[in-house]
């Protein structure tokens, strides 16, 4: 079978496809107002029939109209009394000692917010009904609303959510629904409240691209990647908008993982840097997963990989401040109008521009010479800032670099130091169409002597899609506590849950042979908030694991009683077959030219990747180009080529 994985980024669209053993990557710049048709568009360019294809994508969608606040009219529908339990969130508050904070939009205008009964207690237990003429008062509001979706958050829902699907039921025919005990059945009225309405608020919008793309790929097995890393059948996507928020980037975090382990590197620090922002993130074995995401100002609790993101990437524009000072990003130049080198009518300077001026970036060589950069039109960009600034054009551009890695450096040590990871003994993974510019001078930032930019790793997250085991993640709230509990019980409401999770692979075409499940509980001291996730065997080794956990996380262990929280099951089917190829051996390429570069007093040699020997050493100062990056080995760093293609870098020498 073919199987073409696809990431849907801010600049471009990224293809990777495996036939008949070998790999083969395409470009062509996002359409961002209709992400579909750049999809179809490289399908085509690329000469495929979709029949029969197996097509496993990130998807942008459900992240953009959140990040843009352009869902659809929803209404929220809770408890009397609790109409504005979004509104009130947390009551924490972004700036802690200002006095009069800007007042923020809430997330559903008050109007949008109605109260019914079917109240629960803690308990399960019945406080108020939810009757027949509380029904006909909904279905009456929802017809004078005309909303696109409803999302039904309930007290306790995740006890009985009997109440919810009542509700469901009076809901026209046509509107979008989301149930709160089916989006994500555990505690925290708010968090659940929140999930629900994200998945209300952008699941048309969703729904209505994975339409569109189905149709333009008949016979085409389509699956879109979720937060969490895992692959879902895209019929069954559509009702899960809220977990494909980080859809692309858990690509990246998957195919980083699948390439260094074949160099043998299972500690890493990421780094993703593309057009418009850049993704970092820390992998001890497999990708941390959180329930304390968030987008924009929300929280996120469902399952998704554990990132910190930025506004900087390649089309990242650098201006001067109000203090004449230079800065860099979060403003991006996307991909239309682009960089000013892109030759499309963009005027300001960004990060690509500054790397083509100071020689980094080759004209004739980006994106395997199929696309002419305009140096003329960088120098005039930069040139702009550099007159304001008082400078050269290649000091005001070694100046936007400068500043664009420390933002990034920054970013690294958030998701590293920041939460007691000594990053030195970590290898710096750098993907992304810009990424392999940087790579070196973020590891020097951050005390790292090693780095590794991987093969394919200007599509590195398409490539991750196309390895993603298909699977999920699955929560379900079970309060009590842990010395009380019987381990025979508690197995078999794991297995319950778990037996959830395998009939939905199944139903995608997956033998139960294929399902691998793991169990899991939340777990907490009585009396606290958060909670730690601990493999399950047994009640007892799950409290000795947790004691464990609590003091190498915080310093210290309590001799209170442990509570239980939340049961969790995470499926996974088979490991990926496919194989990166062997690279060539027994030789040694030589330079294809050599250039000048600003900063640099020789000549620097020009290295086609393509054309490297496996163990070829190469010592730095270096260009590697290829046909979706460039890689810029620093001087005091020299680049090892590995079996399979990825350029494994290490520290020679500290810098002066």
């Amino acid at each position: 079978m073919k199987i073409i994985g696809v990431d849907t980024g801010g600049t471009f669209t990224d293809f990777v496809l495996y036939e008949d053993g070998a790999l083969r990557i395409h470009k062509v710049l996002s359409t961002p107002d209709a992400p579909e048709r750049a999809i179809l568009q490289g399908i085509r360019e690329m000469g495929l029939d979709p029949d029969g294809v197996r097509v496993i994508h990130g998807s942008t969608v459900a992240t953009n109209a959140a990040l843009e606040r352009k869902g659809v009219r929803t209404v929220y529908i809770g408890n009397r009394g609790l109409g504005d339990l979004l509104t009130i969130g947390r009551q924490a508050r972004r700036e802690l000692y200002n006095l009069q904070p800007a007042p923020e939009s809430p997330p559903v205008p008050f109007e949008l917010c109605l109260e019914t009964g079917g109240r629960l207690a803690a308990d399960g237990s019945s406080l108020e009904p939810l009757t027949e003429q509380d029904l006909e008062r909904l279905a009456q509001q929802l017809e004078d609303l005309q909303p696109e979706a409803v999302a039904i958050n309930l007290l306790y829902s995740y006890l009985n959510d009997s109440a919810e699907r009542a509700i469901e039921s009076a809901v026209p025919e046509g509107c979008f629904v989301s149930r709160s005990s089916e989006v994500l059945p555990e505690t925290g009225e708010y968090e659940r409240g929140i999930a629900t309405w994200l998945n209300s608020w952008v699941g048309p919008l969703v729904t209505g691209y994975i339409e569109r793309l189905c149709r333009g790929l008949p016979g085409a097995r389509v699956s879109v990647m979720q937060s969490s890393g895992e692959a879902i059948a895209a019929e069954q996507a559509a009702s899960q908008a809220v977990r494909m928020l980080l859809s692309g980037p858990a690509g990246g975090l998957v195919g980083a993982r699948y390439v260094a382990a074949a160099a043998g590197r299972r500690q890493l620090l990421t780094f993703d840097m593309g057009g418009t922002s850049s993704d970092v993130a820390l992998i001890d074995g497999a990708p941390r997963l959180t329930s304390e995401g968030r987008i924009g100002p929300w929280p996120v609790a469902v399952p998704m990989v554990d990132m910190h993101t930025i506004g900087a990437g390649g089309g990242s524009i650098a201006r001067l401040d109000s203090g004449g000072m230079l800065q860099v990003g979060p403003e991006s130049a996307g991909a239309a109008p682009g960089p000013a080198c892109y030759g499309q009518g963009g005027l300001d300077a960004t990060v690509t521009d500054a790397n083509l001026v100071l020689g980094r970036l080759r004209a004739d060589a980006f994106l395997g010479g199929r696309m002419q950069l305009d140096l003329s039109a960088a120098r005039m960009a930069v040139g702009r800032l550099a007159e304001v600034m008082g400078t050269t054009v290649d000091a005001a551009a070694a100046g936007i670099i400068r500043i664009a890695n420390e933002r990034m450096a920054r970013a690294l040590r958030v998701i590293s130091v920041q939460r007691g990871v000594d990053p030195r003994g970590f290898t710096l993974v750098s993907f992304g169409g810009a990424g392999g510019l940087h790579v070196c001078a973020l590891a020097q930032a951050l005390g790292m002597r090693s780095a590794l930019v991987p093969v394919q790793a200007g599509v590195l997250s398409a490539l991750g899609m196309l390895v993603a085991p298909p699977g999920r993640q699955l929560v379900r709230t079970w309060l009590g506590l842990l010395h009380e509990l019987d381990d025979a019980e508690l197995q078999k409401a794991l297995q319950r849950l778990g037996e959830a999770g395998v009939q939905a692979l199944t139903r995608e075409g997956l033998e139960r042979s294929q399902i691998e499940v793991e169990y899991s509980l939340d777990l907490r001291y009585l009396g606290q908030s958060y909670t730690l996730n601990v493999t399950w065997s047994s009640c007892a080794k799950a409290e000795v694991a947790f004691h464990e956990l609590h003091e190498l996380r915080y310093g210290h262990r309590m001799g209170g009683a442990v509570e239980l929280v939340n049961l969790r099951a995470a499926l996974r089917g088979a490991e990926s077959h496919i194989r990166l190829q062997q690279c060539r051996t027994s030789g040694s390429a030589e330079a294809k030219a050599e250039v000048s570069l600003f900063g640099v007093d020789q000549p620097v040699p020009l290295y086609e990747r393509e054309t490297l020997f496996a163990e070829q050493s190469i010592e730095g100062p270096a260009l590697i180009v290829e046909t979706i990056s460039t890689t810029w080995v620093a001087p005091g760093w020299s680049c090892l080529l590995d079996a399979v293609g990825n350029l494994l870098l290490e520290r020679t020498a500290h810098p002066t």
